[in-house]
């Protein structure tokens, strides 16, 4: 258990990483779509002016609530905006540290599930079997935010596969650091003829 723990730990630190360079270097800029100074003043004195008085949370814009926002929605342009009434410093030292002690909590959970099911698995098993797990969770909660709410594919594609590398990091640190299978000595009956 004290290799799974330590595992964990270290595979949390390098998931932290690998989310870092996706998402805190100008590589992130692949995912988003810029605008000007002048478009985004606008539209943030926009936003802070009818969002505002309402508070932080996600708004579909126009509101599909009412049979007047049900034929906007239709017609076009949406949103989906993921409003903070209050500003934060970019990048933000409290979402990295928060950050990096939840990527620790969820590597420390993939050790203890590792440590259940690979029993006996070499490295390379461990890390296929964490790997074909983050696929599937994150194909369907990413890329399912294009197919069912009709979200920039480009945006969820990047997070996709920035999440399933840093699920692969934590993997393979953890199963590098979990005991290895045992194999069985060859009796003499068994030993290769020289």
């Amino acid at each position: 258990m004290p290799r799974a723990v330590l595992g964990g730990l270290l595979g949390g630190i390098a998931m932290w990483i690998v989310g870092f360079i996706f998402w805190g270097t100008p590589l992130s800029l692949i995912a988003v779509t810029g605008t000007g100074d002048a478009a985004s003043a606008s539209v943030q004195a926009a936003l802070a002016q009818h969002l505002g008085p309402t508070g932080s949370g996600a708004y579909p814009i126009p509101w599909p609530g009412t049979p007047s926002g049900t034929q906007m929605y239709g017609q076009g342009p949406v949103a989906m905006v993921l409003f903070n009434a209050h500003g934060f410093a970019l990048p933000d030292t409290a979402a990295l540290i928060s950050g990096l002690i939840l990527g620790i909590v969820c590597a420390l959970l993939l050790a203890f599930v590792l440590v259940r099911v690979t029993v006996g698995m070499s490295f390379g098993g461990r890390v296929t079997v964490v790997g074909l797990f983050a696929v599937a969770i994150t194909a369907y909660s990413q890329l399912g935010q294009p197919i069912f709410n009709h979200a920039p594919w480009g945006y969820f594609v990047y997070l996709w596969i920035s999440e399933v590398a840093g699920w692969l990091a934590a993997g393979a640190v953890i199963a590098w650091l979990l005991p290895k299978p045992v194999v069985a000595a060859a009796t003499p009956a068994e030993a290769p003829l020289e």
